[in-house]
């Protein structure tokens, strides 16, 4: 399993959406199992396997649309709404694929909860580590919004720290101002173009 801060993305249990956790504790919880279950069967199902197996908790999981908002910055407000459509459409994908293509395989890892507590406006932090018995745990903490009645993955930290949609504003903020929209767009498509396996 290639584990790599771009693989801080998604984490959810492969049922019906309308049984998911309504907590945030127990949301992650499940996100984790979920994972868990792709990396087990990693091998028999391929790249597109693990892709069609977390598109749909990865949606269910994550505010995709604000975190594409948040990554792209105080640009996205000068976006048309179409702009904005294909840009979210492009970072989800790159948030699947990313988790399809680094979570290939299974070395007897195991998530554990450590921590949960509030933040001021509302948002919900939950620590979780990954257990890796050849390796060192990895800490991601998780930051939750409540959406509707739902919470929300709104973005993720490795090793409490390193925050994937900050790591994603300094490049798409950037290709944003050089090259426009279609060109961020053009950059999220080739990063998940990248992701794929070569045949």
């Amino acid at each position: 399993m290639k584990f790599l801060p771009a693989a801080a993305t998604a984490i959810a249990l492969l049922i019906a959406p309308h049984t998911f956790a309504a907590d945030a504790k127990g949301l992650i919880d499940s996100f984790d199992s979920a994972l868990l279950d792709v990396m087990k069967h990693a091998d028999k199902l391929g790249y597109k396997g693990r892709y069609e197996k977390l598109a749909p908790v990865i949606t269910q999981t994550y505010d995709l649309p604000l975190m594409a908002r948040i990554s792209v910055g105080p640009q996205w407000a000068s976006l048309t709404p179409d702009q904005q459509a294909k840009i979210t459409e492009a970072f989800s994908s790159l948030s699947i694929a990313t988790f399809a293509s680094r979570f290939d395989g299974f070395g007897g890892e195991s998530f554990q909860i450590t921590g949960e507590s509030p933040t001021t406006g509302g948002d919900d932090v939950v620590d979780t580590k990954m257990i890796r018995p050849k390796d060192d745990p990895v800490d991601l903490n998780y930051r939750l919004r409540k959406s509707g009645d739902d919470w929300k993955v709104i973005d993720v930290f490795l090793s409490g720290t390193i925050s994937q949609l900050a790591n994603y504003r300094s490049e798409f903020s950037a290709t944003l101002r050089n090259k426009g929209a279609d060109g961020l767009v053009q950059l999220i498509n080739d990063k998940v173009t990248a992701l794929a396996p070569k045949a």
